[in-house]
């Protein structure tokens, strides 16, 4: 369904109507659903929840947010990642990929073969592929962008590589800061350790993200696992 409004808008919308007016926040939700057309707030989440998974997705990601996308080789957490950009950009957002895996070119290769009409979207994903990646370059690119700006990163265990950069859990405590104060969105594409059995669980979980060194994962607030076509979505706050 078309909204005037990205659904995390729309949500921060109702949150400021609940303290101006001192309603109920699931009051407030409802007028907005209201506004959109339709009689209450569960009514929306289900229309936009039947949409294209990335689509979805990102109706379900907050300003602020850390997104960890999860799977083994193959199994579609680079696509997704990127889906979720052209999803960004047909919603009028910055999106933007960071990565070491791709040249620019071949990024640009793959988003186009993911578009769909309206076409032109994969011109708008910003691609930065500097050697010098990490939190702080990261950081230092993003100044600027509007809240609810979407960037991915490819991959989470790439920001461990370099010995010069801090160690991963400082660099992910810092990009979480940062996207707290700024309102952006961070996702972050994620190996999935070998011991990972499909024969025994049809998809992975928190506990099977590959760590070379210890970091926090409770500062992802969002997690999507993928395997063999299914995927799952946690939002890790509740």
């Amino acid at each position: 369904m078309k909204l005037s409004a990205p659904i995390f808008q729309l949500k921060r919308r109702a949150r400021l109507m609940a303290r101006a007016g001192d309603l109920p926040l699931h009051e407030a939700l409802d007028r907005i659903a209201r506004q959109e057309g339709l009689a209450r707030w569960s009514l929306l989440s289900s229309r936009v929840a039947a949409g294209s998974p990335s689509e979805t997705v990102l109706s379900r990601l907050e300003e602020g947010d850390l997104l960890l996308m999860a799977g083994r080789p193959g199994h579609g957490k680079t696509a997704f990642g990127l889906q979720l950009l052209l999803e960004a950009a047909r919603a009028g957002r910055r999106a933007v990929f960071f990565t070491l895996e791709f040249t620019e070119e071949q990024t640009k290769a793959h988003l186009t073969a993911l578009e769909m009409p309206p076409l032109g979207l994969a011109g708008k994903v910003e691609i930065v592929t500097s050697e010098a990646l990490g939190a702080d370059y990261i950081m230092r690119y993003l100044t600027g962008a509007a809240p609810g700006s979407l960037a991915v990163i490819d991959y989470l265990q790439i920001l461990d590589q370099q010995r010069s950069k801090p160690a991963l859990s400082e660099q992910i405590r810092a990009l979480g800061a940062c996207a707290k104060q700024t309102g952006l969105i961070l996702g972050f594409i994620s190996q999935i350790d070998r011991s990972f059995d499909p024969s025994t669980k049809r998809l992975p979980d928190i506990g099977d993200i590959r760590l070379p060194n210890p970091v926090d994962l409770g500062l992802f607030t969002k997690a999507l696992f993928l395997h063999d076509g299914e995927a799952r979505f946690q939002d890790r706050r509740t």
